[in-house]
């Protein structure tokens, strides 16, 4: 059964996603996770949203997808040890050392590993297969010929995400952010928080969707916005269900609760249905019912892009 992982950027919306559908939610575990903090939880938010979806049979993720420094493994442990004591059902991982390191220490548990270690062939996938991964989230860029030669020739799941960003570069990969701006603090438990750089912790402040220019002695000779791109896989998401991935993945911890709902229910709804009536299945249908939800994802998304934006001018 393919299982619907739906995000909690907040305990409000990660109950609400699995109230309306989701089998799973993923939640960015404070200062680990590439969102700000208000789009984080808190230990005691983690334990809540455990014990309800523990109620409800469903499973919970955690998001740790920062670079962390040798300094910082001793604090993610401790960490670590209190998320497995609540009973959460696996971690999304970036850093190499960090998976290795957790491979040792619980050998049990999930470890998907995230869209940012760019996973971009059959050899990356049989290093992290290596690893002990058990699932790999698919790079956006990918075509379905690679996923479709994972799934014939790899042990690991796959994971798809049903929309997300084409990013002009690949995602962890990009400094730019952190070169306007570049703060850190430390918190009670000695974790290092960086503004404006999202592989360490803090957030991204999507300077790549303003407008650039290029000048050579004060004469403009370039003007671009780098590419940047958002976008949904309705299209290719039946292939996706006959191909057997195992995970489709719905972005948006920073979008409303309300937003995510929908979205939740959209793609539940399209799941369902797609299985059990493949043959007289209209995916017209579904994309006239999707525009509205791409409508309000880009007003959104838009308006945070103009916030996050905003930071590094002022």
């Amino acid at each position: 059964m393919i299982e619907l992982l739906a995000p909690g950027g907040t305990k409000e919306m990660a109950k609400a996603v699995l109230i309306n559908g989701a089998d799973s939610v993923y939640i960015g575990l404070k200062g680990w996770s590439r969102r700000s903090a208000e789009f984080e939880l808190k230990d005691e938010e983690i334990e809540d949203v455990v014990k309800f979806a523990k109620k409800m049979g469903k499973k919970v993720r955690i998001g740790v997808n920062t670079l962390p420094d040798s300094r910082e493994f001793p604090i993610f442990f401790v960490k670590l040890d209190k998320l497995i004591s609540l009973g959460i059902d696996g971690l999304i991982m970036t850093d190499i050392g960090l998976i290795s390191r957790v491979r040792k220490y619980y050998p049990e548990l999930s470890i998907h590993a995230s869209v940012g270690c760019n996973i971009l062939n059959i050899e990356d996938v049989g290093f992290y297969e290596e690893m002990g991964v058990s699932q790999i989230v698919a790079e956006c860029k990918l075509g379905f010929d690679e996923l479709q030669m994972r799934k014939e020739r790899m042990r690991p799941g796959i994971e798809v995400l049903a929309h997300g960003n084409t990013c002009w570069s690949y995602l962890g990969k990009c400094w730019m952010s952190s070169y306007m701006n570049y703060q850190w603090h430390y918190d009670e438990e000695g974790k290092n928080h960086f503004v404006g750089s999202p592989n360490r912790g803090g957030l991204c402040h999507r300077v790549c969707l303003e407008k650039w220019r290029i000048c050579c002695n004060d004469i403009e000779i370039d003007s671009r916005r780098l590419r940047n791109e958002a976008f949904f896989l309705l299209e290719n998401l039946t292939k996706y269900i006959d191909l057997g991935v195992n995970t489709i993945k719905i972005q948006g911890r920073e979008y409303s609760t309300e937003l995510a709902v929908e979205m939740v229910r959209f793609y539940r709804s399209f799941i369902d249905s797609y299985v059990s009536m493949r043959e007289r299945f209209d995916l017209k249908l579904w994309a006239e019912r999707l525009e509205g939800l791409i409508k309000w994802r880009d007003a959104e998304r838009e308006r945070r892009t103009s916030y996050l934006i905003s930071l590094v001018k002022n």
